[in-house]
């Protein structure tokens, strides 16, 4: 049904059809366009993590060189390369984070979810990372958990939002 791609990932049937719409927004010459959106469905489908074989599937589907794919699967931040958690957080540690207190709330992500930088808590629901420039500096502190964005954060936030997120 899927182009005879055979790999150990392909598009559920509801990203399928939308990534044909996606394909529909691009003259054909130029599908490696879609790269991005469909490194999204890809992600979404996958809770949150890129296995090496759906950025195969998206080169095949594609039909452009699989480095392609993997450099903007590796160039955005928004992309995850390794499993994370429920809840993925990401602690901006760029300079105006820096300067305003961004590696003591990384301090405290760890204490509170009792787990190190770039780990994943036991149960799977929490994970931490640092991360380069979220870009709303003028905010800063900031970090990013999925989709969501927290700017002007004290040590005091950081119990409230873990708080939050466990419910």
């Amino acid at each position: 049904m899927h182009n005879d791609i055979e790999l150990k990932f392909k598009f559920n049937n509801s990203n399928f059809l939308k990534s044909k719409k996606i394909l529909k927004k691009y003259p054909k010459k130029f599908s490696e366009s879609a790269i991005l959106p469909l490194l999204h469905l890809a992600q979404e489908q996958l809770d949150g993590w890129l296995k090496k074989p759906a950025i195969e599937y998206i080169s095949k589907y594609l039909k452009v060189p699989l480095i392609k794919v993997y450099e903007v699967a590796s160039f955005y931040h928004m992309f995850n390369l390794k499993k994370v958690g429920k809840h993925c957080i990401s602690v901006c540690t760029t300079t105006p984070c820096c300067l305003k207190g961004s590696d003591a709330i990384l301090k405290k992500f760890e204490q509170n979810l009792n787990i190190k930088n770039g780990k994943i808590t036991k149960d799977g629901v929490f994970s931490l990372h640092e991360i380069e420039c979220l870009g709303a500096c003028i905010n800063a502190p900031v970090i990013k958990i999925n989709n969501n964005y927290y700017e002007n954060l004290k040590l005091d936030d950081i119990k409230k939002i873990v708080k939050n997120l466990k419910k």
